[in-house]
């Protein structure tokens, strides 16, 4: 199971409470603000929806998070993850991409030097390309009226190789190429997998990108979780009926 359900909350122009002094309390008002919130004291807490109390004292930072949490407000405590309605991540930005690193508060420490190791793998063009791929959404929905149709078509155009191929420097100059030149998306594929085990590190590269971007998963009823939830959230699943004698590790991806 996930550990958090992972999201992205708007905060511009709300209030956001911030209890504490100090350098951990002013890193996290840093924060707000950067996110266009503005943070505020506790007298304020009626307003807000969010709350980070970075205290040094357990036993005050604990009384705090339980008085905010009265009032309704989500709580995330420094140091004491026991406490947090929610975490902060590390997080990576290249413009309005970002990218978050979470251990649930396992340990800040991981995430960081994850996080750092995805800066030195992820081009500075990504915001620009993710900037340009928003402009040309209307002209996108036009060329592809159908969302499977524009799915499909983003999915070839931004795969390894591919004419956006987000890898690749100045390809957020080509978005208007790609759609008046083509970008006609690929046909309906199918794939079946028989699987070797029930552990995803044991899929090929082609199967997990498969998972990745199907859009049906047609599964035998035996098959782990863990390797179904290498599939889109938003991928529909069915479990095929049974055979005799039953198999256990098979899967049909279908790309509509």
């Amino acid at each position: 199971m996930l550990h958090s359900l992972p999201l992205f909350h708007r905060i511009k122009g709300n209030r956001v409470v911030v209890v504490g002094q100090g350098d951990m309390a002013a890193a996290k008002a840093r924060l707000v603000e950067r996110s266009g919130g503005i943070p505020c004291g506790e007298t304020e807490a009626h307003h807000a929806r969010l709350a980070f109390v970075a205290l040094e004292n357990e036993r005050a930072a604990e009384a705090a998070a339980l008085r905010l949490k009265r009032l309704g407000l989500l709580v995330n405590v420094a140091d004491q993850p026991d406490l947090c309605d929610f975490t902060l991540p590390s997080v990576l930005e290249r413009g309005p991409v970002l990218v978050a690193v979470s251990t649930g508060g396992a340990s800040a420490g991981l995430a960081k030097h994850l996080r750092l190791r995805l800066e030195a793998l992820l081009p500075d063009n990504l915001g620009a390309l993710a900037e340009a791929l928003s402009a040309a959404r209307d002209a996108m929905r036009s060329r592809f009226p159908g969302s499977d149709d524009r799915r499909r078509a983003l999915d070839a155009a931004l795969a390894e190789g591919g004419p956006l191929d987000p890898f690749v420097p100045g390809n957020e100059s080509r978005v208007d190429a790609w759609l008046s030149q083509g970008g006609i998306p690929a046909s309906d594929q199918t794939l079946e997998i028989v699987l070797s085990s029930d552990e995803p590190e044991d899929l090929t590269i082609r199967q997990a990108r498969a998972l990745g971007e199907a859009d049906h998963v047609l599964h035998d009823p035996g098959v782990s979780e863990a390797i179904l939830i290498r599939a889109r959230a938003d991928a529909a699943r069915y479990e095929l009926p049974c055979s005799d004698p039953p198999e256990t590790g098979r899967i049909v991806i279908l790309r509509r």
